[in-house]
């Protein structure tokens, strides 16, 4: 499924955990313009370079989301409709933020 998603991204880098470390999904990283950031496995013969200053963001936007689902709201989405849930979204990072 991976390779599926892959071809909607954007961006210069595709930041990922080590679940991504296969040389197919980097090939496809590769293919599709973007620099593949994904910690290496440990089974790995050879480990490969990671860029730990890119690698670090994706820690800070895993704590936004952990942030973000413990309003209530966001983490059930009670909400009927995207839009809804959209706004619903827009306050609690906005509450986030004045914190």
């Amino acid at each position: 499924m991976a390779e599926e998603l892959l071809v909607h991204a954007e961006g210069e880098a595709f930041i990922a955990d080590t679940a991504y470390d296969a040389d197919h999904i980097r090939s496809c990283v590769r293919r599709l313009g973007m620099k593949p950031v994904i910690h290496p496995h440990p089974s790995r013969k050879r480990p490969l370079q990671l860029n730990r200053a890119l690698y670090r963001l994706r820690y800070r936007v895993e704590c936004c989301f952990h942030d973000l689902k413990r309003c209530r709201a966001v983490a059930t989405r009670y909400d009927k409709t995207a839009t809804c849930y959209l706004a619903v979204l827009h306050v609690a990072a906005m509450a986030l933020w004045l914190h």
